[in-house]
């Protein structure tokens, strides 16, 4: 029997042994050391008391929505689902937390992960944008569990995993449903009831995970929240590969002639192109604000910044403005066919965040752009079949190598339509997204939003049950001049318990103190319409 058959089969025969006469007695925490099988260890089951804080763990990668805040009385369980050992006689299995609140509402969040997992973060439920201030999961009464997604590795950079298949089955989609489902059977021991409504909030791969779910298991959650989805994510990797060609190309070298990549265009640079783009968009909402509202009326062309003479701070190179336009129109194979989206101009460029990923801060040779170090190793390990350890980024071919990563995204890019399943149960899904994201094109998201409207009856119909929110100015998971502090979680729950879907969302965001924003389902966008231009009731969502 299949290892998820098996685990399905076990939490469904706790849940037949628990039984309606059993529903009037809970275990201890502790008791539910007890539970474990052959195909789940339980290496911890400890109450907690009220004001423990999360642990920081040091082999996660820096994500947004990380919670520092004291927790209620809860019970947290540690576990590992199917341990065995996978190829190479490395050992592999599903590691697992649930934290369970002794006033526990009935719901279960599944806190979604990032990067290449392989690391149980603290399972708390923070709203997962980098300046939300809305409380965690867990503090609301929410039941929170998180996965390593089925693999342990140094950090959430590491790939290493996938030259095991079943690793890659596991990170790709398997892990959440068996994760979910022993979550809900733990819940039932733990407190004689299985979860009223179980829901999902992720960013990142976090929100991958979540419109997989929705796409392949679809009976699974109630509601899903997914954040700046890397949902096709075996193309945004090409795309860093692109885009770290792109830039290397031009950047300065060392005495050795290594190229510097955080050099290629500096922060000064970058507020010049930041500021041109506000000054041509910035008032196609009808204010000017600072913020790019009207996303898709925004023309933008940076080659007008091309230098006439020397560079200054007033211009760029002509180098720089190629590689810029080579950037921003995307990924292209030798024909000149799009191999990835291209990406919207946006003043979140200048966001500390924009450079974290394309270029970098490393003032050598050695980069540490995001783009630079993360996607060597997913694409040479996880994207690439066969896997190439050993791969230069510099050296990506985008005829051959593009096709390299069809087996891969069959099982882990998140691009399914048909959705009549999800969507007929009263199920209901909010994606959100950063205009300025680097490494996720929101031009891609939005094309992919009107294939699924399109395959769902259009615009209207598919709002029945699914909203796209964009976010000026937002980088990856929050940071940059937007308002990205907003409670996703809260319009989810009216959403589903009452029927009130989300016509806008209220936002505000440190880069403006004092000002609200509505922030808008896809198509529509903000217009300003008058009165106080600093609260978010004077502005309508209209389509543009």
């Amino acid at each position: 029997m299949p290892r998820s058959h098996r685990t399905i089969t076990a939490s469904l025969a706790l849940s037949t042994l628990l039984g309606a006469n059993a529903f009037a007695q809970t275990r201890a925490c502790a008791d539910l050391l007890g539970l474990a099988r052959p195909d789940l260890r339980i290496t911890r089951a400890e109450p907690l008391p009220a004001g423990t804080l999360p642990t920081e763990n040091r082999g996660r990668a820096a994500l947004a929505g990380e919670s520092r805040a004291p927790m209620p009385a809860h019970c947290v369980v540690d576990g590992m689902l199917n341990p065995r050992t996978g190829a190479g006689g490395v050992g592999f299995g599903t590691g697992f937390q649930l934290r369970i609140p002794d006033g526990w509402n009935g719901a279960l969040l599944f806190q979604g992960g990032g990067g290449m997992d392989g690391v149980v973060v603290e399972a708390v439920g923070a709203v997962p944008v980098a300046g939300a201030t809305a409380a965690p999961a867990l503090m609301r009464g929410y039941a929170v569990v998180s996965t390593d997604a089925g693999h342990q590795g140094r950090d959430t950079r590491d790939a290493t995993f996938a030259l095991d298949q079943g690793a890659r089955i596991d990170y790709a989609y398997n892990a959440v449903p068996e994760v979910t489902r022993e979550a809900r059977a733990l819940l039932a021991a733990r407190h004689g009831a299985a979860p009223r409504r179980s829901y999902f909030m992720g960013c990142s791969n976090g929100g991958r995970q979540g419109m997989m779910a929705a796409q392949r298991n679809p009976t699974l959650f109630d509601g899903v929240i997914a954040g700046n989805p890397g949902f096709r994510l075996s193309r945004a990797a090409i795309a860093q590969a692109w885009d770290t060609q792109a830039f290397t190309r031009i950047a300065p070298r060392d005495e050795a002639g290594r190229p510097i990549l955080s050099a290629a265009l500096s922060p000064a640079d970058l507020r010049l192109v930041a500021d041109r783009v506000t000054a041509a968009c910035d008032a196609a909402d009808g204010l000017a604000d600072g913020t790019v509202e009207a996303i898709r009326s925004c023309r933008f062309d940076v080659s007008a910044l091309r230098c006439n003479g020397d560079k200054t701070d007033t211009c760029l190179s002509t180098p720089q403005v190629e590689a810029l336009e080579r950037v921003f129109t995307g990924a292209r194979d030798s024909t000149g066919r799009a191999v990835y989206a291209g990406w919207p101009w946006d003043p979140g460029i200048a966001a500390p965040g924009w450079r974290a990923w394309k270029l970098g801060t490393a003032p050598g040779a050695q980069p540490n752009a995001l783009n630079a170090t993360l996607a060597a190793s997913s694409l040479g390990y996880y994207f690439l079949t066969p896997p190439r350890p050993d791969l230069d980024l510099l050296t990506f071919d985008f005829d051959r190598d593009t096709a390299a990563t069809a087996e891969t995204a069959a099982i882990n890019d998140a691009t399914g339509v048909l959705m009549s399943s999800f969507a007929a149960r009263g199920a209901r899904m909010i994606v959100f997204h950063g205009v300025a994201d680097p490494v996720f094109s929101s031009t891609d998201l939005t094309d992919y939003w009107e294939d699924l409207a399109r395959a769902n009856g259009g615009h209207d119909s598919l709002g029945a049950f699914a909203r796209l929110f964009l976010i000026p100015g937002m980088t990856h998971c929050g940071g940059g001049p937007a308002m990205e502090n907003f409670d996703p979680l809260a319009a989810l729950e009216a959403w589903v318990e009452r029927g009130e879907a989300p016509a806008r969302i209220e936002a505000r965001g440190p880069a403006f103190p004092g000002r609200t924003r509505p922030l808008c389902p896809y198509p529509l966008e903000a217009r300003y319409a008058g009165a106080d231009p600093n609260a978010a009731s004077s502005f309508e969502c209209r389509a543009p």
